[in-house]
């Protein structure tokens, strides 16, 4: 084969790489303002009120069986409706490019939302697929904070949809190194070491306990067992609960090891200590006997060595760093939250965010 004619492949399949790719994604833009209008459509037609006397709540099902299209089920028909209930200012670029009923222009102009750059990279970045995901969220904050991720960091449906169910946004909301906190998610694939388990903070808000009313270590301990099934959750991947105040005898004196778990991926035991106050140093020779204990007289010939986790309200980095200087490179000091930020901080913070993207 001849060098120009190498030269000729390489520079059709580029042109079609590039342009097929481009292709798609004026078609997944021409599908969003599909969807949107068509909600419109049903959304404004309610507005009637002898539909409902006519219908009942069962207009969607009928258009559904009336139009017999693939993509135009009962289902999707409702989804369409919410997505153009919960993105009016999407009406600017839709009214650009199709004729709309004057109806469907009052509706969405009511919420006085102008289209803005925002917007145009919301619909050029996203996918209606990644709107489904997006519409299962009720606050508008969080759900605007995933919107932004995507565009940043160019997310699959996939990939949004794991950082949705790893609290990305309600960590990043409370941690003092955002962009670090963005992404550090982790699924089962993922976990290889003993700090990819590690979280920054914990998010333990299904406890519904501000942190100024945490009484004590045995009451923040029984609230997370209470509700075992979130703590697990917020925990990740591959923990088993073997059990609460586990006791250790040492030199005939009795300790107990607050929570105590096995991960079935890195095939160890996992210490967590509880605490309600402020990192201190002599929590961490505490935690570090016990995981020592373990190694000892616990852990079995195929089990990798136990991890310890201290888990405070909050920490000083550099005491942490010299409190577990020359220690086991097993333990972790975290902290956790178990109430978010306030309105006025979550709005500066996507504010923040938004800004990074060079839009209005």
């Amino acid at each position: 084969m001849s060098h120009d004619l190498t030269s000729l492949l390489l520079q059709i399949s580029e042109l079609d790489r590039q342009l097929t790719n481009r292709a798609a994604k004026s078609i997944d833009r021409l599908l969003t303002l599909r969807n949107w209008l068509i909600g419109g459509y049903i959304f404004e037609f309610e507005q009637n009120g002898a539909v409902k006397a006519i219908y009942g709540t069962k207009l969607e099902q009928t258009l559904a069986e009336k139009l017999n299209r693939k993509g135009l089920s009962e289902r999707n028909l409702k989804l369409f409706k919410q997505f153009y209930q919960a993105y009016p200012q999407i009406m600017q670029t839709v009214s650009a490019q199709f004729k709309l009923p004057k109806s469907i222009l009052l509706t969405a102009s009511a919420s006085s939302i102008e289209a803005n750059e925002y917007t145009a990279k919301l619909l050029d970045n996203i996918s209606f697929s990644h709107f489904t995901e997006l519409l299962k969220i009720s606050s508008k904050e969080k759900r605007e904070f995933y919107e932004i991720q995507c565009i940043k960091s160019i997310w699959t449906v996939r990939e949004l949809k794991r950082q949705i169910n790893s609290l990305t946004f309600e960590r990043t909301a409370v941690s003092k190194n955002k962009g670090k906190t963005i992404n550090s998610s982790t699924t089962a694939a993922e976990i290889q070491s003993a700090s990819s388990i590690i979280k920054t903070p914990f998010v333990f808000d299904f406890l519904d306990l501000p942190d100024n009313l945490l009484a004590d270590e045995s009451r923040f301990e029984n609230a997370l067992l209470n509700d075992l099934k979130n703590f697990m959750l917020e925990l990740g991947h591959g923990f088993c609960f073997e059990g609460q105040q586990k006791r250790l005898v040492i030199g005939g004196e009795y300790f107990f090891v607050d929570l105590v778990f096995y991960h079935r991926i890195l095939k160890c035991h996992v210490l967590i200590e509880l605490k309600v106050d402020e990192f201190n140093h002599a929590h961490v020779g505490q935690l570090n006997t016990y995981v020592q204990y373990y190694k000892k007289n616990v852990q079995e010939a195929t089990d990798k060595p136990p991890i310890g986790i201290l888990l405070c309200t909050t920490k000083n980095d550099e005491l942490v760093e010299y409190a577990l200087g020359g220690i086991d490179q097993n333990l972790f000091v975290t902290t956790y939250q178990t109430a978010l930020p306030s309105s006025e901080e979550l709005k500066q913070f996507l504010q923040t965010e938004k800004a990074k993207l060079n839009v209005k």
